[in-house]
């Protein structure tokens, strides 16, 4: 017997459940206060789960086992880490209030959609995405906006990369988006030619890390990309054995980016976690449409960061060589830091999402008229 206060919501099918794995610590850390459980609708999506996680996992693949499990846990708030055109199934309820927590924070057109007049409250980390959201909508009521931060980022985690004597450059490519308006992935046009570039740095260790779904990319000029990526990085390993230069497709890459010395990537939310974690470390970035006024004003990180357009590629090794040894952006990024995230240090955004949860539950009792009297634990059974 358990009672459950809190439900993270997923919907989608395992190609997608990197967006929940980020927040499995912090949820766990809201568990010890308000217990929780994640609700899934795909058994593939259960079984990973269960494998990462120590909260219980249930799985509700129907419409109907959806309602009745949410009958029996009585949960007073839910999170969302996505916009799943199944998380309407879940709104339906309306004894509970309805949190969209989002899985990063970054200046792709996508992060600010109407979906978000959906929720009851949208938790966004800062100024830059508050002002993103007025801009891109329509009678949005800005009250539902709150601003927690990126718990996800306070989370310690194990280092990746072995230690090394040479300055490691990440190279962390987004994937193409779900439509062309959302696809700002340069490994189609400019990640061999990067790579290539980022190689010919004296003394340094290259490491790749492309987002999951580059990997799994059905589009033939980022499979090829990919490949071509891939094949650099081997043949340079050969050829140079104790370079360390390393293709890692499958790891966190938070966790990759505490022993790396410079970024390259693309508008995602990797550059703007790279922004708050690693503020005095070099940050590049690429625009494939190369339409520097149109990043300049909707990708305000930019601002602060080299950019690199597929002309200026067979430039980019001597331009990180320089920024290697000086780092003329350092104090910009400094300020760009509190746009996106306020002055937050490390740790502050779990203790304002955790603040945040305890005034929803709160609140979802007293709109309901619940008091501690009437509240019993409900039976979980997957």
């Amino acid at each position: 017997m358990k009672h459950v206060s809190t439900v993270a919501y997923f919907a989608d099918d395992s190609t997608r459940v990197y967006q929940l794995m980020q927040w499995l610590p912090v949820l766990e850390v809201l568990d010890g206060a308000h217990p929780t459980a994640v609700v899934v609708r795909d058994a593939s999506v259960a079984e990973v789960l269960r494998e990462r996680t120590s909260l219980e996992v249930l799985l509700a693949p129907g419409f109907p086992e959806l309602r009745a499990l949410y009958a029996r846990l009585d949960a007073k708030v839910v999170l969302y880490c996505n916009n799943s055109m199944l998380n309407f199934q879940s709104l339906l309820e309306s004894r509970m209030l309805h949190l969209h927590v989002g899985h990063g924070e970054s200046d792709k057109q996508s992060m600010a959609s109407n979906n978000a007049k959906a929720y009851d409250r949208v938790l966004v980390a800062g100024e830059a995405a508050v002002q993103r959201h007025l801009a891109a909508l329509m009678e949005l009521d800005a009250s539902r906006l709150v601003r927690v931060g990126r718990p996800q980022l306070d989370v310690p985690r194990e280092p990746v990369l072995a230690p090394s004597g040479r300055r490691t450059v990440l190279y962390a490519p987004t994937w193409e988006g779900d439509a062309d308006y959302n696809d700002y992935t340069s490994v189609d046009v400019m990640g061999a030619g990067i790579v290539d570039q980022l190689l010919s740095v004296p003394d340094v260790r290259v490491v790749y890390k492309p987002h999951p779904k580059v990997v799994t990319s059905r589009r033939p000029a980022v499979r090829e990309g990919h490949h071509a990526v891939l094949a650099a990085i081997t043949a340079a390993s050969m050829q140079d054995p104790a370079a360390g230069h390393l293709s890692l497709t499958t790891a966190d890459v938070l966790a990759v980016m505490t022993d790396c010395d410079a970024i390259v990537t693309d508008v995602s939310s990797v550059g703007l976690d790279w922004l708050y974690l690693r503020t005095e470390k070099p940050l590049v970035l690429t625009d494939k449409h190369a339409d520097p006024d149109r990043l300049r004003e909707e990708v305000p990180v930019s601002r602060c960061a080299d950019v690199v357009t597929p002309g200026d590629v067979p430039a980019l090794g001597a331009l990180v060589a320089d920024r290697l040894e000086r780092d003329e952006h350092h104090l910009a990024r400094v300020a760009m830091r509190h746009h996106y995230f306020d002055d937050l240090a490390v740790g502050d955004s779990t203790t304002r999402f955790l603040a945040l949860v305890e005034e929803m539950v709160v609140l979802r009792d007293r709109l309901l008229g619940v008091t501690p009297l009437d509240q019993g634990p409900a039976e979980i059974t997957a």
